[in-house]
């Protein structure tokens, strides 16, 4: 009896790494289903077949990836419905899953920002973009999102400080530049709120124009920094000096775009 016992566990030892092993097999199956799925916008099929593929075999990264994408692929961005917010959330659940395996997975932490900016939540979209920039120190992108989201968190304090002041519009309506500057108190006010946002907004963003110089995108947005940072200034040839800086990017930006550039 004993032999017998010791014989029948020998043969389910022998068998444990060919079922693992069909489970591989199925899984890579189910992946490449869900990957012909995907090819045809068919995103609910595809989301079955990856979830699948990482049941049967969670050491499958490509799965994973591509089961996040799939969920990304159905967000609509900025949406606000219920069902809307939760396709974000499973996808960024699905990346977050996917960085547990490749903490350094570029594509994961990109695509986590970008869920975070559409739905403005702009300083967890920071924190993703500030990782990318550590895991790929030469890439332009991390460098311009962060100026931009540094922008998009400046500007709205600055306008909405105009409106109150009632001073929003330019002494010069053919001269953006010639919105007359803040009230001291108001500056001051200003500069505590935006000073460091400013301040890495175009620190930022000539690092990205450095990486990749003829980037018209970038070009447009050192003009918008250079504009908020001519607000926070108390000497009047300081801000003068940065709305030149402003203009000579969108003069950049515009010869650029006419001579064909990115």
């Amino acid at each position: 009896m004993k032999v017998y016992k010791f014989i029948l566990l020998g043969a389910v030892l022998l068998l444990l790494p060919f079922s693992s092993g069909c489970e591989k097999l199925r899984a890579r199956d189910q992946l490449n289903k869900g990957v012909a799925a995907f090819r045809n916008a068919q995103f609910q099929a595809a989301i079955m077949h990856f979830k699948t593929a990482v049941g049967l075999d969670p050491s499958l990264l490509n799965a994973k990836l591509y089961l996040a994408t799939a969920y990304f692929n159905q967000y609509i961005p900025s949406g606000e419905s219920p069902e809307n917010l939760k396709i974000a959330q499973q996808a960024v659940d699905s990346f977050e899953d996917v960085l547990k395996s490749d903490p350094n997975n570029s594509n994961a932490i990109a695509s986590i920002a970008q869920i975070y900016y559409y739905q403005k939540n702009f300083d967890k979209a920071k924190e993703y973009q500030r990782r990318l920039m550590q895991v790929d120190p030469n890439n332009p992108v991390p460098y311009y999102w962060i100026g931009v989201l540094d922008w998009a968190i400046a500007f709205p304090r600055s306008q909405q400080m105009r409106k109150d002041l009632k001073i929003e519009f330019p002494k010069d309506p053919k001269d953006p530049g010639s919105l007359p500057p803040f009230p001291a108190k108001a500056r001051a006010e200003l500069e505590e709120k935006n000073g460091p946002l400013v301040k890495e907004g175009v620190e930022v963003l000539e690092k990205a124009i450095q990486l990749k110089p003829n980037d018209f995108e970038t070009m447009a947005y050192l003009n918008l920094m250079f504009r908020q940072k001519a607000d926070l200034e108390a000497d009047a040839s300081a801000r003068a000096a940065d709305l030149k800086q402003a203009e000579d990017w969108v003069d950049k930006a515009l010869a650029l775009k006419k001579a064909g550039g990115s």
